[in-house]
């Protein structure tokens, strides 16, 4: 940590007069070029987590430490300056989970309320909803089997968060280490066939999402394609 923290402190004040206007930016060396790519990628992180913080205050945080100057509050000041404001980032992160965890509850009960009434759409006991788009004829997998699928996985407003058709090239996994909605959806299926599934959060990723793709109670729509069980 403390030579990422020096790292970037050093691309900062390198790059700093460089690169307030893209056009002036001149590079003589290789770490040159190195400096102002870690600053690069340091702001874009400052801009995504940290968007409240002053960027001139946080350069001049770093020049004094690296310049040995006298900082403008203690260490124990500082420790308890970013120790109120890590509770405070952490209490913002959750209310803005919990908003959208609501919203998407909301929004997926009325998706799934919807769905169910479209032609041709099928519901398990545990909530699941699939329909059958083309019907295979080979043998059925169990919990216990690998198999061999393409997948295209959107949410209900149609993002795309996932998919091996767009990557061109399917996947093997157990049908019981994928999620409850996949491994149910999968032992209904005979090789060859394609179902469109839509699985509720509860059969998914629930109340913790899934990276920044997958939202809190997020419902998830699948077109799948049983290719074949792995022996």
């Amino acid at each position: 940590m403390k030579k990422q923290i020096m790292v970037a402190m050093l691309c900062c004040m390198s790059g700093w007069s460089c690169a307030a206007d893209k056009d002036k930016v001149e590079f003589k060396t290789d770490t040159d070029k190195a400096s102002y790519a870690v600053g690069l990628k340091y702001g874009e992180g400052i801009k995504k987590d940290l968007s409240d913080l002053s960027l001139p205050l946080f350069i001049r945080g770093m020049q004094d430490a690296y310049n040995r100057k006298e900082p403008a509050l203690s260490t124990e000041e500082a420790n308890q300056v970013l120790a109120a404001y890590q509770q405070k980032k952490v209490a913002e992160l959750q209310r803005t989970q919990d908003k959208l965890a609501t919203e998407n509850k909301t929004k997926g009960e009325k998706f799934l309320a919807a769905n169910k009434k479209k032609k041709g759409v099928m519901i398990t006991a545990s909530g699941l909803q699939y329909k059958v788009l083309k019907q295979g004829t080979g043998k059925i997998p169990t919990a216990n089997d690998k198999v061999k699928v393409h997948y295209h996985g959107t949410l209900i407003d149609g993002t795309v968060f996932d998919s091996s058709v767009d990557r061109g090239e399917p996947v093997t996994f157990p049908v019981n280490g994928v999620i409850p909605g996949w491994t149910e959806a999968l032992q209904l299926m005979k090789v060859g066939s394609k179902f469109q599934l839509v699985v509720p959060s509860k059969l998914a990723y629930s109340e913790r999402g899934a990276g920044g793709a997958i939202g809190p109670n997020a419902v998830l729509v699948f077109e799948v394609e049983l290719l074949g069980i792995e022996q």
